[in-house]
């Protein structure tokens, strides 16, 4: 290391993840008591501003303070080491698959069926969204500040941005993809991560406060809820004919069911993956379109899913009656509050320009969303959980979905999975726009 070099550390106030988690849980459990409450500042509080988004919200102020983080960089010995919390990976890859499992204990097929068309094409429409408003962003950003859509070869800025349609039509791995076709410069690829991550999450927790008022926004919609609440109700109503009260067998029991199933998942995940890629150069070249495909987390969310759908035909569909589908709630709140934790408020201001084009774009996605759900009198859930399946993919469209009942968790997951197999198709046609908006 030369003289001049200085050496960074942006270690946050606490790293031991047993003080993070204790204080993730604390909080979990503050909004929980808080929100229970059914008179005085609390009960008017949460009428505004739903109890999901504080969840999220409270780790995003942490973050943003400096007091917890996902990852850092710590100095040992005179060398900048990489740190990283374990709780998100924790979250995702076993807490997520446990919950898609216990939520769709209870899943009944031909209800969510009766669900209709309506569903698949706000999801689509979510996805065209993404399409065409990364173009767009680009011509109205450059009628303002052409420099920021510019850049030249490798650095050219809507190489980068096909990096966050990947991401926000799939996920990771489609985002990972998108890198690897277009070879975006490394070195400034950090800021577009930040652009992901910081207008994913600001839609995202304004999809929550919508929840808080779905009713007015149904109304404005003149949407019509029918299929939804008979398939509330109608998991509501088995609810509590095996409804009784749990023993600590039961819990044993769709623990056992949850993990048993979440190593299912995570064995056959890594064996097709490993087949796929071993065997065929078309998933293991990055730079492929069916890249995404051979993702270990696709087929872990996937498998887990199925499992559950399987477990709905068995006599382990009765231990909802003994709350497992609370236990799943448990697991996906938890994963809530690390979503947060990568959210950092204070980076708005770095690079205001990318920033701008992110939120036009998020913009564009939004309002064809509102237009098509208008035009077909579609549900707030159809738009929230259409939109969340492409932005958000299997993280985040499962609690959205939950938020409005935990028997239409199921139809987060099946969109965000349509997510994952549209995903890097979807993305390399917008970062064609992408590139022809450039050069206009």
């Amino acid at each position: 290391m030369s003289e001049t070099e200085q050496l960074v550390d942006t270690s946050p106030l606490i790293t031991d993840d047993g003080i993070v988690l204790g204080i993730l849980m604390l909080s979990l459990a503050l909004v929980f008591y808080t929100s229970s409450k059914k008179e005085g500042f609390w009960k008017k509080y949460y009428k505004i501003v739903p109890a999901l988004l504080m969840c999220y919200l409270i780790p995003a102020i942490f973050n943003s303070l400096g007091i917890i983080a996902t990852d850092w960089i710590e100095v040992v010995d005179g060398e900048e080491v990489k740190k990283k919390s374990s709780l998100y990976p924790i979250a995702s890859q076993y807490m997520l698959p446990a919950a898609l499992v216990l939520l769709t204990l209870t899943i009944d097929l031909k209800a969510i069926a009766n669900l209709g068309i309506k569903a698949l094409i706000m999801f689509f429409t979510g996805t065209i969204g993404i399409v065409i408003g990364g173009p767009i962003a680009i011509l109205l950003i450059s009628l303002v500040s052409p420099e920021t859509v510019g850049g030249a070869d490798f650095d050219a800025v809507w190489r980068g941005l096909a990096t966050i349609a990947g991401s926000w039509i799939g996920g990771g791995a489609n985002q990972a993809a998108m890198l690897e076709i277009f070879q975006y410069n490394p070195e400034k690829y950090g800021g577009m991560v930040l652009v992901d991550i910081f207008v994913a999450n600001v839609w995202m927790a304004i999809i929550l406060i919508g929840i808080g008022q779905r009713k007015k926004i149904d109304a404005w919609l003149k949407a019509d809820n029918t299929a939804i609440e008979e398939l509330k109700e109608k998991v509501s109503n088995y609810t509590q004919s095996v409804a009784r009260t749990p023993v600590l067998k039961d819990y044993m029991v769709i623990l056992g069911l949850a993990f048993s199933a979440v190593a299912v998942a995570h064995f056959l995940s890594d064996l097709i993956s490993n087949f796929l890629t071993t065997n065929y150069a078309v998933f293991s070249d990055k730079s492929s379109a069916l890249s995404s495909f051979a993702s270990k987390f696709f087929w872990m969310v996937s498998i887990a899913t199925l499992i559950g759908i399987i477990y709905s035909f068995t006599k382990a569909k009765t231990y909802e009656g003994a709350g497992a589908s609370k236990i799943g709630s448990v697991f996906i709140y938890f994963l809530v509050a690390t979503i947060g934790m990568h959210m950092d408020l204070t980076t708005i201001l770095e690079n205001p320009g990318l920033i701008a084009i992110g939120f036009v774009w998020m913009a564009v996605h939004a309002g064809l969303l509102i237009l098509v759900a208008k035009l077909i009198k579609a549900p707030y859930f159809f738009l929230a959980v259409g939109s969340q399946a492409n932005v958000g993919g299997a993280a985040s469209a499962p609690v959205v979905a939950n938020e409005f009942h935990p028997s239409l968790t199921s139809v987060g997951v099946l969109l965000a999975v349509f997510g994952y197999v549209v995903g890097t198709y979807a993305a390399l046609f917008c970062a064609v726009l992408m590139e022809a908006a450039s050069n206009i």
